[in-house]
């Protein structure tokens, strides 16, 4: 498995090339919104849980493709799980700072930055995404599902609290609402106090847009998330996005593709990334389409004969078609990491 993916047309971003720091899905919750269709390897240690320098050799080899890294945007440091787990995050940030101009955000579950390493390993980044899905600890638990050995709460949110006045960069707070989960009144009441001491650049509103780990996890309503966000809005004097509810995933913001004719990228090399992108996420030919610069009607017939070799597998979710790896191939690709 590459530690490397993309780049991905990104709602928020615009063109971000992923970097994928751990084996999949190694993290300290187990959320039940997870686009991930496998179980945790649930762990709160800090390791080097794949070589650091693997990961710079890919990116390095990147580098050298000029063309390639001049279209992007942004660097995006994620993880099939929880990146800040991974001990060589700070080299890996401040080695892409030395070799490149473009930025670099770093998507987190914030359960780590309580600790003062964590704090500092990420203060070479430009944006810092951590998720806070509930600010009461019944909710917490349901929907985030902590592991045992999770900070509680309360150290959680002081941590992301503690982050924001340290960071020179951006703090994007993203809200991942659940329909009767962590969207009661008194949870927003409750996140709305945590936002208060956060004091984050911006709150990003986000729900269910894409098949769950369980099909339980049902998204709100585009109305529902307008109510949210008016909510929230009171008090906050920053800018407050709903990320899912319009056009949902059918295209980035940005509308941009990576540099290049569609008929540049042969079948084969076309299947490996399509592979790649399905391994983190479940993807609609659209989001494939955009992403790899290929036009609807040859990333169409490209999905269609991987699904006809059983290569993936289809699920409908919200009335759009998703695309994923079938259990078996994704765990013999998960051995190869």
């Amino acid at each position: 498995m590459k530690h490397l993916f993309g780049p991905v047309n990104s709602r928020r971003l615009g063109l971000s090339q992923g970097i994928d720091l751990l084996p999949p899905k190694t993290c300290n919750f187990n959320c039940i919104y997870c686009e991930i269709n496998k179980a945790p390897q649930l762990s709160c240690e800090r390791n080097e849980h794949v070589p650091t320098e693997t990961i710079l050799a890919e990116l390095d080899g990147l580098l050298k493709d000029e063309a390639r890294v001049r279209d992007l945007d942004v660097f995006t440091i994620t993880a099939s799980g929880e990146p800040t787990l991974h001990t060589g995050i700070g080299t890996i940030i401040r080695h892409i700072k030395e070799k490149t101009d473009k930025p670099v955000a770093i998507l987190t579950n914030g359960s780590q930055l309580y600790l003062k390493e964590v704090r500092q390993d990420l203060q070479a980044a430009d944006i810092v995404i951590p998720s806070l899905d509930a600010a009461r600890p019944e909710s917490f638990r349901r929907v985030n599902r902590p592991a045992k050995c999770s900070a509680d709460l309360e150290t959680i949110i002081a941590g992301i609290a503690e982050f924001s006045r340290e960071f020179a960069g951006e703090v994007w707070l993203e809200i991942l609402l659940v329909e009767n989960i962590n969207d009661s009144p008194q949870d927003i009441a409750a996140l709305k106090n945590a936002i208060g001491r956060i004091r984050p650049t911006r709150v990003q509103l986000n729900t269910v847009a894409r098949p769950p780990y369980e099909s339980f996890a049902k998204p709100l309503t585009r109305s529902r998330m307008e109510e949210v966000k008016r909510e929230i809005e009171k008090g906050y004097g920053g800018p407050v996005d709903i990320l899912a509810g319009s056009k949902d995933n059918e295209q980035s913001d940005s509308g941009k593709g990576r540099e290049g004719s569609p008929e540049s990228v042969s079948s084969n090399k076309a299947e490996d990334e399509i592979i790649e992108m399905l391994l983190r996420r479940p993807c609609t030919a659209a989001d494939i389409a955009a992403s790899m610069n290929l036009d609807m009607e040859r990333s169409s017939e490209i999905l269609k004969s991987m699904e006809r070799r059983g290569s993936l597998t289809v699920k409908i979710h919200g009335g759009k078609k998703y695309y994923r790896i079938p259990a078996e191939q994704k765990r013999e690709n998960e051995q190869t990491c």
